[in-house]
């Protein structure tokens, strides 16, 4: 068996590592928050009179996942959130959540508001798919 590496120190390729283990911390002590994950997708009287465009009501012909987190007792100011292409980080002085995302998104076109008074955090991020019949744009 031998590792292919530019440096020979190396124990270890960086795609043997899955995305966000870096985050995982078995040893935190705070509580994991409730969450909700939905798909949304862009439809239009052509998608849902005529079927043109081929798209059904299923995950796979969405575009967007939206994330909707619980954060009782939770400022603004107090939310970290990191998105990776894969894996949404959270972490308040309360709560932290690692959450594996179920389809790849692009970590750059995210967008997330604080809903003060029902105390939600909601983040939209944009699915990254490669295109196939479905998925044309």
């Amino acid at each position: 068996f031998q590792v292919k590496s530019e440096n020979k120190k190396t124990i270890w390729n960086t795609e043997e590592v899955p995305e966000g283990s870096e985050f995982d911390d078995t040893w935190d002590p705070r509580e994991k928050p409730e969450y909700e994950i939905s798909f949304k997708q862009h439809v239009g009287t052509e998608d849902v009179f005529f079927g043109m465009t081929g798209k059904d009501p299923s995950t796979a012909c969405c575009e967007e996942i939206v994330i909707k987190i619980k954060l009782p007792e939770t400022k603004y100011s107090d939310i970290t959130l990191e998105i990776q292409d894969k894996v949404l980080d959270l972490r308040t002085p309360k709560n932290k959540l690692l959450l594996h995302l179920p389809y790849p998104v692009k970590s750059k076109e995210g967008r997330a508001r604080f809903l003060s008074e029902e105390e939600i955090l909601e983040v939209t991020l944009r699915v990254s798919r490669k295109l196939d019949f479905i998925n044309f744009s």
